[in-house]
């Protein structure tokens, strides 16, 4: 659900059904975060571009742990399950409630550890990060284009899990599926969609998820 109407799949046209095929390719159904661009479809192929250029210069490990502290530390739960999720090509379950719950064991490097610290700094109080930040990174082995590039995925997670949350924007039912103890652990924000998904319509007949 969200606080704006909608436009349902099986009504989608042009730019907005084109936008919506491209997200159930990668879901396989519609997911909530895409309906409430349906007004502004060209904004989410630009918000595609520069996501894909935030993450361009970081390895996979990097990006996804802190994009999901980040998520986690801005309370929004679609983005903290989803990249969460994507955690588990790194960790195991017990280990990504371990990070979630900043109960840091031997999965992550001190580095590793210092990045996180920073990167939910910015997302808590960005403001608030001082030169002895910076420099304890620096210390740790990043150099200052690593830096840049940790702050900027951390910024623009809280793009769009602000728009998102703006917008009323629930986590989608499939995320409810997950093992209680780290959907619980990841579910930070607003409640899981209680509906089914719905895909794009197949020959004209909306087909549910």
């Amino acid at each position: 659900m969200s606080f704006i109407k909608t436009i349902p799949p099986d009504a989608a046209r042009d730019g907005t059904a084109a936008m919506y095929r491209r997200q159930q390719q990668h879901w396989g159904y519609v997911p909530n975060y895409a309906k409430v661009f349906c007004h502004r479809p060209e904004l989410m192929a630009r918000w595609a571009a520069l996501l894909a250029e935030v993450k361009r210069p970081l390895d996979r490990r990097r990006l996804e742990l802190v994009t999901f502290v980040a998520a986690h530390e801005l309370g929004h739960s679609a983005c903290s399950l989803a990249h969460g999720c994507a955690l588990r090509e790194h960790f195991s379950d017990e280990e990504i409630v371990a990070i979630a719950q900043q109960r840091v064991q031997a999965q992550l490097s001190p580095a590793e550890q210092a990045m996180l610290r920073f990167a939910r700094r910015v997302a808590r109080d960005a403001a608030s990060v001082t030169a002895d930040d910076v420099d304890e990174l620096r210390a740790h082995g990043f150099d200052d284009a690593a830096i840049f590039d940790i702050a900027a995925a951390v910024a623009a997670r809280a793009f769009f899990t602000k728009l998102l949350d703006a917008m009323g924007v629930q986590p989608d039912a499939p995320f409810a599926g997950l093992p209680p103890a780290l959907r619980d652990a990841l579910a930070v924000g607003r409640p899981i969609d209680a509906r089914p998904p719905v895909r794009m319509p197949v020959d004209g007949v909306p087909a549910l998820g």
